[in-house]
């Protein structure tokens, strides 16, 4: 006789999945190892204490190990209840109900969501590829034409803008020598029969529109300046359209910092302070520039010695524009007190309920890496912190 539930786990890809199997539904927790950054915010949220951070450094680092996970879920523990997919800012976990994506506990108004306000404003957007560029989590959906520019057979970069070509020709002058019509496929010179009834060469100078690019080399190149032609530009915007993907913002503001005309509006979800003690940091290991989801942080130029005189260099730091206090350098760090994280916000929609007060006052706890060596291998522990 079945006994219920039945819990298993197994991989498939970069995907880790949890099941657990009920009498009459089979409920999925699936983590997407990849997307997962070890911020360590689901373990924090997770009401039955079923996630515990792993070995983040080790498993986000490139060309590190590849069988691990950043984070580990037990899968006997967990309720299933989703808290964890709301509260992942990467979107890397997954809830699915007898095979269907689902959030009873946001269904029944159980808990907040996260307030995402990240958006492009189309008539102030160039279409430019900045934000494209400096995204550093692909967020950014730029729907707009290749040219001949950047790939071999683009589109004609003539084409790019919006224009009205207008082609004269001036029939007094213009003698049917064909010049124009041997340099541009945009213009074909019909000539008459010869006759020798009159002697004379007489035609028509032919314009296509749609080929022309109004380079102006038949004006140019006319002996008897007989051809005018004017490009009027009627829109100078690119084609196309520019977004950011929500699923995939971390909210970083990376691209609107940088965007060349303030198109892009970006609000973080936590807000808060990060503090790096780079006089404590042993340098040489880079661990957190390499994990920081959002390119945050960084190792800094040399400068010059003269500079210098009584101070020690730093060897690494933050720019604190663009972090986004997710933790994940934190839970990385192998020294001790070298980061101290201190969120004191958080945007969300919905009713707070007092699962979610309960989640928001472990998340507001100040916290810091913390080498110990009677943790579980595999594991990580943090220091917390007092409320400042």
């Amino acid at each position: 006789m079945a006994i219920f539930p039945k819990f298993s786990k197994k991989r498939d890809g970069v995907n880790i999945i949890n099941e657990q199997r009920l009498l009459q539904a089979v409920n999925h927790l699936i983590l997407d190892s990849q997307r997962c950054t070890g911020c360590g915010i689901c373990a924090e949220s997770c009401p039955e204490d079923a996630i515990t951070v792993s070995m983040v450094g080790a498993t986000k680092r490139k060309n590190a190990i590849d069988y691990a996970a950043p984070v580990n879920i037990d899968e006997v523990k967990c309720s299933y209840c989703g808290v964890c997919v709301v509260m992942c800012p990467f979107n890397s976990l997954t809830l699915k109900i007898d095979g269907e994506e689902r959030l009873p506990i946001v269904e029944k108004e159980g808990f907040p969501q996260y307030d995402m306000l990240a958006k492009i404003d189309d008539e102030k957007c160039v279409r430019c590829t900045t934000c494209e560029d400096v995204c550093p989590r692909d967020a950014i959906d730029r729907d707009v034409p290749a040219f001949e520019g950047t790939v071999e057979d683009g589109r004609k970069r003539q084409t790019a803008l919006t224009t009205k070509t207008t082609f004269e020709v001036d029939t007094e002058k213009c003698t049917v020598c064909g010049i124009c019509g041997s340099l541009c496929p945009a213009i074909d010179v019909k000539r008459k029969a010869f006759s020798a009834e009159n002697g004379k060469v007489e035609g028509d100078v032919i314009w296509d529109e749609k080929l022309c690019d109004a380079c102006k080399v038949c004006v140019e190149a006319c002996p008897e300046e007989a051809i005018t032609v004017n490009r009027e530009v009627e829109a100078k915007k690119l084609p196309g359209k520019v977004d950011i993907i929500e699923d995939d913002c971390c909210t970083c503001r990376w691209c609107a910092t940088n965007c060349p005309t303030e198109a892009i509006t970006v609000e973080k979800i936590f807000t808060g302070d990060i503090e790096f003690h780079a006089e404590k940091c042993p340098g040489g290991c880079s661990t957190c520039a390499e994990i920081c989801p959002a390119h945050a942080i960084y190792l800094p130029s040399p400068s010059p010695a003269a500079q210098m005189k009584g101070q020690k260099e730093a060897n690494i730091a933050v720019n604190k524009d663009l972090c986004i206090l997710c933790g994940a350098c934190v839970n990385a760090c192998p020294g001790e007190d070298i980061i101290v994280l201190k969120r004191t916000g958080i945007r969300m929609k919905g009713k707070e309920t007092d699962l979610f007060n309960r989640i928001k006052a472990k998340l507001f706890t100040p916290r810091t890496s913390k080498v110990k060596e009677d943790v579980k291998p595999g594991e990580v522990e943090l220091k917390a912190l007092e409320h400042a």
